[in-house]
């Protein structure tokens, strides 16, 4: 790995936190991603499922964890099942594992391996009424593929019939909404690689730069400073291709006059960073330019101001709504006769800003929570208000990352340039 070795007491305590929520004698077994065919013989690059990874930082495939709390044998209260060391297999895929490796990263003692589990688990689950087993449950989930997870509960109930089985997902989907201190700080030192790099943008951009040149400069700055790599395809989107909330082609030049929409976020440590920045290519906001910016920034401060514990998103975005319809009104993109006229099931306002406002962020920047429930500390959420123009050929979005607290959040971005005055200077002092 890339990223400075995590304090294993953050993986203790999110398996303390699931197992507290099991049921008596039950028995949860959390599976590993598939390796994806790519072409040939090639794969594409693994990525660990996000639970398992919650419950032990291991992003080695293959793996296993089995959480068994009311185990007779205290020896298997918590078992980490990996893929035994080949050496010929390193030779060509590198190194794997070993057990006190394994444990330094985890904090997990017993360590089994993959080509011995069968007999161990026969003698677990026999003991155990009852089998948590995981699934997909995110809410923007929308591939039908048959992953490793979902199989591997097709086994399992063929296995052993006679078992209640449970929902492993529901479970991590309310623990893992709610961030520990030590999950935050390592958000933080996401934020803060994303951050060193946002500045170091502010000198680079300049008319006649291309979108995959500043997308370049993202990736090696992010790996310069021990992160994993992105949190997800960054999105440079220059002109009015800032209207497109997904552009990831990132192939256009920057024009002089032009801004340049950037949403981009390290990931450390398995956890992510999303922040977003509108600039002007030529390092000065025309006079609309600012005027459409600071009606974002002004969303985006009403917003974070009531982001806060009892709200709910469903609440909260239909306030920011009622803001965002006065700021168009304000800045002449609406007409009083069209808000008074509009269709209650798609609002006037909607026209310029056609996405939500806030996504739950941690090990996945679209990160588990409820979107129906109130609002609770220790959720953490982007705040990602947008205003897209396409009479002006014009987009403009500015996001932050918020830690919810008793009283209301905390801005972890608060030392990232968001201003136009200090996007000026910097872009100014940089060049």
């Amino acid at each position: 790995m890339k990223y400075l070795p995590l304090d294993p007491n953050l993986f203790i305590i999110n398996r303390k936190r699931f197992t507290k929520a099991m049921q008596p004698n039950s028995i949860a077994i959390f599976v590993s991603n598939d390796e994806w065919p790519m072409n040939g013989d090639a794969l594409h690059k693994f990525k660990q499922n996000s639970n398992l990874y919650w419950l032990s930082g291991i992003t080695q495939e293959d793996s296993m964890v089995i959480l068994f709390p009311d185990c007779p044998d205290p020896k298997y209260k918590e078992v980490l099942v990996l893929v035994r060391p080949n050496e010929l297999k390193e030779k060509w895929d590198g190194k794997r594992l070993r057990r006190n490796e394994a444990t330094a990263i985890s904090g997990i003692e017993t360590i089994v391996w993959l080509d011995t589990l069968d007999a161990f688990l026969q003698t677990w689950v026999h003991l155990a009424d009852n089998i948590y087993l995981d699934t997909n449950e995110n809410d923007r989930k929308a591939s039908l593929i048959r992953s490793r997870d979902y199989r591997f509960v097709d086994e399992m109930k063929e296995r052993y019939p006679l078992h209640q089985y449970h929902r492993a997902a529901k479970i991590m989907k309310s623990l893992r909404a709610i961030k520990t201190k030590e999950e935050v700080a390592v958000i933080q030192q996401a934020i803060n690689i994303t951050d060193n790099t946002f500045r170091r943008l502010l000198g680079f951009i300049k008319p006649g730069v291309f979108e995959y040149e500043i997308e370049a400069e993202i990736f090696h700055s992010f790996y310069s400073q021990r992160a994993t790599g992105t949190a997800y395809g960054s999105i440079i989107a220059s002109g009015d291709r800032a209207r497109t909330l997904h552009y990831v082609s990132n192939n256009q030049e920057c024009k002089d006059g032009e801004m340049v929409l950037m949403d981009f976020g390290a990931e450390y440590g398995g956890y992510c960073a999303d922040l977003t920045r509108t600039v002007p290519v030529n390092g000065k906001f025309t006079r609309r330019q600012k005027t459409v910016y600071n009606a974002c920034l002004h969303l985006h401060n009403y917003a974070k101001s009531i982001l806060k514990p009892g709200i709910s998103i469903v609440d909260y975005t239909e306030k920011v709504g009622e803001e965002a319809t006065q700021q168009f009104l304000k800045i002449g993109l609406l007409r009083k006769s069209q808000v008074k006229n509009e269709d209650p099931e798609n609002r006037a306002y909607r026209k310029y800003l056609y996405h939500g406002i806030s996504h739950h962020l941690g090990i996945d920047v679209h990160d588990l929570g409820t979107r129906t429930e109130p609002i609770q500390a220790g959720m953490v959420f982007t705040v990602e208000p947008g205003i897209y123009i396409e009479e002006e050929q014009m987009g403009v979005r500015i996001e932050n990352n918020f830690w919810i607290t008793k009283n209301g959040n905390i801005d972890l971005m608060k030392n990232i340039p968001i201003t136009v005055e200090d996007i000026e200077a910097l872009m100014k002092k940089n060049k």
